[in-house]
């Protein structure tokens, strides 16, 4: 496949006008509302209304009908305005993802066309206290019943569940001999008997909270799956590479933000009669974190670039190192930000203070950064395996 690397005209457009947007609400009116306990649903409604989070649902259910390269590109602007939307990484971006290259005819038309005007939101669960980063250690599980998927388990560091309408689950099919089998992917709503979540508490500033979600014989129509019963980890790492894609966007869109307000500050700031951006003390580590947010974004481009040619395989390879790379940058971005700004840094009339918590998130989730070396080591060095 060719890999342009000088973004459409399209693409450019697209990214002006949700900045354009964006910057109308900006980091204040985001950690207003935070602050308050309230979400952003007015942002969010009209990002829905135009059309931003649908581009890349299919035309035919009222989407934009592009790829994941311009749904980052939506959650990248988001993020660099001051907006980073971390429910763009999960709802439209993994479930609806998911839906639209797995679920069935009705499916498609059940949840597609909310997913691209923004009216509905779905939640992801995968994460498990015991579990961790192994997957293979899921113990969420899904047996039938006549007529019914009956849903037991938990899962934690659940994004949205409050403001979802359904949560996709990630469960293992369980035998009648207790055996588990593979994993598939369930839509489950919010109000189902038997399914209730609590509230984790968070020093991350963020409208969109997290949570530990219980299953306890949650009774589902057979519909609810989505795809296979034995497709196992092939359905479920074509919402993950797409999470790592937009979890890169979110993190670099931050590290310009916090960029672009340390740099007008060096600019403007003046200490012995000279702005303090002309000493290279201040000028170099600046100058070092842009080139880093700048390679981040290009291997996410890489990344979104093979995903929507469906190279699947090569993507998750990409995918991993622009999730890292943008880790990296964005944690060293604000923190070098926060230098810059000096006592300021930590005030909340400068809002960067704000961002260390989620900046550093950036390293841990939605995959850790030693995970991902992992992942590189023994599949792009092809070392022996070491966990």
């Amino acid at each position: 496949m060719t890999i342009n690397f000088t973004e459409s005209e399209e693409r450019r457009a697209l990214r002006k006008a949700v900045s354009d947007m964006a910057r109308k609400y900006g980091h204040q009116y985001f950690t207003a509302k935070a602050r308050a306990g309230e979400k952003t649903d007015e942002l969010w409604a009209e990002a829905g209304k135009l059309g931003y989070l649908g581009v890349a649902v299919p035309e035919e259910y009222g989407g934009g009908g592009g790829g994941i390269g311009d749904l980052a590109a939506v959650c990248e602007e988001l993020s660099a305005a001051g907006c980073p939307l971390l429910l763009t990484v999960v709802s439209p971006a993994i479930c609806a993802t998911v839906i639209a290259r797995f679920g069935t005819a009705e499916q498609k038309q059940r949840w597609l066309p909310g997913f691209a005007d923004g009216t509905t939101k779905m939640a992801f669960a995968i994460t498990e206290p015991d579990a961790g980063s192994n997957s293979h250690k899921l113990t969420t599980a899904i047996h039938r019943d006549g007529d019914e998927w009956v849903l037991n388990g938990g899962k934690y560091y659940i994004s949205g569940v409050d403001e979802a309408e359904a949560v996709l689950v990630v469960a293992r099919h369980v035998d009648a001999t207790g055996q588990r089998l593979l994993p598939s992917l369930m839509i489950v709503p919010t109000n189902a008997p038997g399914f209730t979540y609590q509230h984790i508490p968070m020093e991350v500033l963020s409208p969109e909270k997290q949570f530990t979600c219980f299953f306890d014989d949650v009774r589902l129509p057979l519909d609810a799956l989505v795809g296979t019963e034995d497709a196992g980890l092939a359905q479920l790492f074509a919402g993950l590479n797409p999470e790592r894609i937009m979890a890169a966007s979110l993190a670099t869109g931050m590290a310009r933000r916090a960029l672009d307000q340390a740099s007008e500050y060096a600019r403007t700031r003046a200490v012995w009669d000279t702005p303090i951006g002309a000493h290279q003390g201040i000028a170099h580590p600046l100058a070092q974190c842009a080139i880093q947010v700048e390679l981040a974004r290009l291997m996410t481009q890489k990344a979104a670039a093979l995903y929507d040619a469906g190279e699947d395989r090569a993507a998750g390879e990409a995918a991993n190192m622009a999730k890292y790379a943008a880790g990296e940058a964005v944690a060293g971005a604000v923190d070098q930000a926060i230098q810059v700004h000096g006592g300021n840094g930590l005030s909340s009339e400068y809002g960067l203070g704000a961002l260390l918590a989620a900046s550093r998130l950036s390293r841990i989730a939605p995959v850790s950064r030693e995970m991902i070396l992992n992942f590189v080591a023994q599949h792009t060095l092809k070392l022996p395996r070491s966990y």
